[in-house]
């Protein structure tokens, strides 16, 4: 393990589970400051025992603005500057056209799209010039899926944001990339399949379809985003980087 993010300071959210917990694992272990966000706070405090290191949790929804706010007023308490922010915070659930709700697509909408866009925005007076923002994106954002359309149009929505801030940003040479898992395994999707063995057959069902053979894992995701955070990535800006096991490229 290297320190590449020694003394740099991370905010990861979605940080309890998944994806989020892997990476802001990964994150701390290679020296960072981390604060990590969740709705629940009992998810947080077993995230921060698991984490371990210099660990922040700050509950909160960050699809709502003062959320966000006091999430980033945890942050300037203890440091000046914040180097790396992974937009991870995101949710969705099945609904095929003609059964969409207002209340699904605002829901979904409102965690994948709005979350994202002010958890970035909210945090430009502390990002230092050169630092690197991560957005969570999906290989739904390129390809059909069925009754999945409202969460699969907020990650094309997403991948989007990344194409756009580099211009916004590029005076301060800020990098903003998107990561795009495949399908991985996470209590989440196991959810989102219905849980025990129809979530089971599910997955098999889709690592059939996968060049890899198999479903991701939630480290193999937090290695591709700490390479995007890092400066070994320096000259990487406004990238989909899919870590999917090919499955997006055929």
């Amino acid at each position: 393990m290297t320190n590449r993010f020694n003394n740099k300071v991370v905010v990861v959210t979605g940080g309890t589970s998944g994806i989020g917990l892997a990476t802001a694992q990964a994150f701390a272990a290679e020296g960072a400051s981390v604060f990590i966000t969740g709705r629940r706070q009992e998810a947080l405090d077993a995230a921060v025992k698991r984490i371990g290191g210099r660990v922040t949790a700050v509950r909160g929804d960050m699809a709502k603005l003062a959320d966000i706010d006091r999430l980033y007023d945890a942050v300037q308490q203890q440091h000046a500057q914040i180097d790396v922010v992974f937009a991870n915070a995101g949710g969705g659930e099945f609904a095929p056209l003609g059964s969409i709700t207002e209340e699904h697509y605002q829901r979904t909408f409102d965690t994948n799209v709005k979350g994202v866009l002010f958890t970035v925005q909210k945090a430009l007076p502390l990002l230092k010039d050169g630092a690197s923002v991560i957005l969570t994106g999906s290989t739904t954002g390129i390809s059909g899926t069925p009754a999945f359309s409202v969460y699969s149009a907020t990650k094309a929505a997403v991948r989007n944001f990344a194409r756009n801030w580099i211009l916004d940003l590029k005076d301060r040479r800020i990098r903003v990339n998107a990561v795009s898992p495949g399908v991985t395994e996470t209590a989440g999707l196991n959810e989102l399949f219905g849980g025990g063995e129809q979530a089971k057959g599910t997955k098999d069902y889709l690592a059939s379809l996968i060049p890899a053979g198999r479903v991701g894992q939630p480290e193999e995701i937090a290695k591709a985003v700490l390479f995007l955070a890092s400066d070994e990535a320096s000259f990487v800006n406004g990238v989909e980087l899919f870590v999917d096991g090919g499955q997006a490229q055929i």
